[in-house]
């Protein structure tokens, strides 16, 4: 398959070829080099959660827009509401 590089230097993956590989925009692709030419391989992602010590850990990143605020006022009310029997 070919595929050209723009004047900025960028390149676009076929869509079969983001979809076989579950590429989104984003994704993070290795670039090596090697006596037959350059390589793309995609990178390795761990799990965006880990249990440790018992709790569950988030290591991904999280969304711009994300309020902490409003979230553990909502998480604090649903669980008095639950404790509360409502």
């Amino acid at each position: 398959m070919r595929i050209k590089i723009d004047k900025a230097g960028r390149i676009v993956l076929p869509k079969p070829n983001r979809e076989r590989f579950h590429l989104r925009a984003g994704a993070e692709l290795e670039l090596e080099h090697g006596p037959e030419g350059l390589s793309l391989k995609p990178v390795e992602r761990g799990p965006s959660m880990v249990l440790e010590k018992g709790m569950w850990v988030h290591l991904g990143q999280l969304p711009r827009e994300l309020d902490w605020d409003k979230l553990i006022d909502e998480v604090r009310e649903e669980r008095i509401q639950d404790l509360a029997g409502l």
